[in-house]
Parts: C-alpha cells; sequence; structure tokens
C-alpha cells in the first residue's frame, strides 16, 4: 500500500474527528459522540451506494495511530491521578465505586445472560464486564457545564470515577489475558504491584532528569515511561491500555517540579495538545468499523435498549454507597452522575471484537453495535438527568 494512500487515510479521519467533535460541542454535547458519529457516517456510506471509502476500515495507518491513541489516552486519563491520592480520596468514593461496579456488572449480567443466551459464558461475562466503568472524561464535562464542577457532590462523583475506572481496568486485564483464571491473577497482581513498584522508581529518576531541559524532552520521557509500561504489561499477557494507565498513576508533579518551576506547565498540559489530535482517531475507528446495518434487525435495538436500562439501573446502586459521605452530597446526583459510559466500554468492546475463542470473536458485530449504541444513549441521558436533579435540590 502506498504512502500516499495511508496518509490520506489518517487526514481523512483526523479531518472527520474535527469536525464530529466542532458540531458535537454546538450541540452541547460531548466531543466524543460527535467523534463517534463522524466515524459511523464515514464508515456506513456504502449503505446509499458511496464505497469509496471503505479502505478506511482496514488500513494499517488509521489501525496503528487508533493503537497508539488509545495508550496516550489511558496515560492521560490516569496522569491527573496518582497512587497517593487513590489512599486519599475516601470511603466515600471507594464505597460509590464499589456499588456501581457491583450493580451493573449484576444487571449487565442478567441481560446478556437472557439475549445473548446462545453465545458463550465468556462473551456474557465480557460484555457485562464492559459496562461497569464510568467514563471520567464525559462526567467531568457535564459538571463543568452545568456549573457544580467544585461541590461536594462533583468531587465525590469524580473520585468514584476514578476508583470504578481502576477496578474496570483489573477486571480487563484478568478477561484479555491467557491461560488459566488463576494464572491470569497472579500474571495481574505480580505486573500491578511488581510493575507499579518499578515504575515508581524509575518515573522520579528519569522525569527529574527529562524536567531540566526543554518541554519537548520532558514529553519524549514521559511517553517512552508510558510506552514501556504498557509494553511490559503486554509480556505479561495483559492489554497494553493497562500498562499505560498504571504508568499515568505512577507520575506526580513532584517528578519534575524543576520543569513546572520554570514553565508553570504541567505533564498534562504537554500532553492535551497530542491528545487533542490523536486520541479521537480511536473513537472514529470505533465508529468506523461499526455496521449500522444491524439496526435493522430488531434484536440489536432490543438488546441495546435493555443493555441502556441495565447500565443505568445498575449505577444507582451508587445512591447507596454515598450514604457514607461526609458533607453536602446529593446521592441521587451522585448516582445519575455515575451513569455515562465512554472510552473504558468502547476499549472493552474493540478489544473483544478483536479476541478469538473456541474459534469465534467474543464481542460479534451485532453486540458491538449495541454497546456503542449504549455509550451514546448513556452519555446523552446523563446532562439530563443531572440537569433535572440539581435543579430540585
Amino acid at each position: 500500500m502506498s504512502f500516499v494512500r495511508m496518509a490520506s487515510a489518517v487526514l481523512i479521519v483526523i479531518a472527520a474527528a474535527r469536525a464530529g467533535g466542532w458540531a458535537a460541542v454546538r450541540l452541547r454535547q460531548p466531543r466524543v459522540l460527535g467523534e463517534l458519529a463522524a466515524g459511523l457516517l464515514l464508515g456506513n456510506l456504502s449503505l446509499i451506494g458511496f464505497g469509496g471509502l471503505e479502505f478506511l476500515k482496514t488500513d494499517p495507518a488509521v489501525d496503528t495511530v487508533s493503537r497508539i491513541a488509545v495508550i496516550v489516552l489511558m496515560f492521560q486519563a490516569s496522569v491527573e491521578s496518582t497512587v497517593g491520592e487513590m489512599k486519599k480520596i475516601g470511603v466515600a468514593a471507594v464505597a460509590v465505586a464499589a456499588c456501581g461496579v457491583a450493580g451493573s456488572l449484576a444487571a449487565s449480567w442478567i441481560v446478556a445472560r437472557w439475549l445473548l443466551s446462545s453465545s458463550m459464558p465468556f462473551t456474557q461475562a465480557f460484555v457485562a464486564a464492559s459496562l461497569t466503568a464510568t467514563s471520567v472524561g464525559i462526567t467531568a464535562r457535564v459538571l463543568r457545564d452545568l456549573g457544580q464542577a467544585r461541590t461536594g457532590t462533583a468531587h465525590v462523583i469524580l473520585a468514584a470515577a476514578v476508583v470504578d475506572d481502576v477496578l474496570a481496568l483489573i477486571v480487563l486485564a484478568v478477561m484479555t489475558g491467557a491461560g488459566s483464571v488463576t494464572a491470569v491473577l497472579i500474571k495481574a497482581t505480580v505486573f500491578l504491584v511488581g510493575g507499579l513498584a518499578a515504575a515508581m522508581f524509575v518515573s522520579p529518576r528519569l522525569l527529574s532528569l527529562a524536567s531540566r531541559s526543554m518541554a519537548i524532552v520532558l514529553l519524549a520521557a514521559a511517553l517512552v515511561f508510558c510506552f514501556a509500561m504498557a509494553g511490559l504489561a503486554q509480556l505479561f499477557g495483559l492489554a497494553p491500555m493497562v500498562g499505560a494507565f498504571a504508568a499515568g498513576l505512577v507520575v506526580e508533579e513532584w517528578h519534575y517540579r524543576d520543569f513546572i518551576h520554570r514553565r508553570e506547565r504541567t505533564l498534562d498540559d504537554l500532553l492535551t495538545p497530542l491528545a487533542t489530535w490523536l486520541v479521537p482517531v480511536f473513537f472514529v475507528a470505533i465508529g468506523l468499523r461499526t455496521n449500522l446495518i444491524g439496526l435493522s434487525r430488531p434484536a440489536v435495538l432490543v438488546l441495546a435498549a435493555a443493555l441502556t436500562a441495565a447500565a443505568v439501573l445498575g449505577k444507582q446502586l451508587c445512591a447507596a454507597g454515598a450514604t457514607v459521605a461526609r458533607g453536602n452530597v446529593d446521592r441521587q446526583a451522585v448516582a445519575f452522575g455515575m451513569m455515562p459510559r465512554g472510552e473504558v466500554t468502547l476499549i472493552f468492546a474493540t478489544l473483544g471484537a478483536g479476541m478469538v475463542v473456541a474459534g469465534q470473536p467474543v464481542i460479534g458485530g451485532d453486540t458491538f453495535l449495541a454497546l456503542v449504541l449504549t455509550v451514546i444513549a448513556t452519555t446523552m441521558a446523563t446532562p439530563i438527568a443531572l440537569k433535572w436533579r440539581l435543579a430540585r435540590t
């Protein structure tokens, strides 16, 4: 395949992502919805007789960039949190996250067992696990738009969303590993404990040295650290993005304080321009691979509706977890704020579509579409529910 064709494919996808994100913001929706919609449009033009962009679905350059993008996404998502902060967020956030994960897992598993009865038990469990994590980015954006980002309720929601992201990624690490469950659990534990310990030794030394130079050197060092952890995770049989997420948790601002003192900018500030252009490619690529012809099958719509209901109802259990929160915290608003699914669900769906067990993909085309529709539905429902609840209180 020629370089010109691969470069053209990446440029088309980036342009579509920018256009979709711009349109979503104009409609007061999260950018991720616009990026998904752009991918869905590009990937389904053949349904109206135009097949000129079908090559985007299998283009190796788009696939490579989207794989890199998801690693950068998980690194940036965790770089604002640290292991130390995870210890300080309190019992309330952990309780809210645990209740939400348990409720979502149980409700989604019941739906999967019912509507995917002909699928493998592993597929049913994988679908249920994919809907456990709240989207930190979407939740933060909604709270900011509503002017509630500094309230006690918002602090509990965001802290809990970070915790259930970690829990979901641990589940992902177990489910995407090769071998027996016991072996995978051992490998995941060794990586998460040993890998984090090693990373805590390497990160301050590497980033401190890089912080004495230019911004591009610090960014390059951080990315080297991120991809090294991603590669280490893969050596342990885990998904690379688990390693990237762990890398971000380890990094703390004091590791590169010399740079901050000179420039008054953090690593997240340096990652943002790169992520702004790169990460949307991942979401467009998901839309590209989603065949909307499945919408003509009632079973797909029924599955999407049932999974959405399970995703929403499962997170209502978060209100019970919020009872241990101190201060003025609206328990029902916490439950509503934990509803949106986003990056982690899409990562689960993408990995499941590429995994083969007993000769068949873990996530089939119709199930993949149903999960994408669930992400869209829960993301759109969250600002409506939160605005209504906060207006009442």
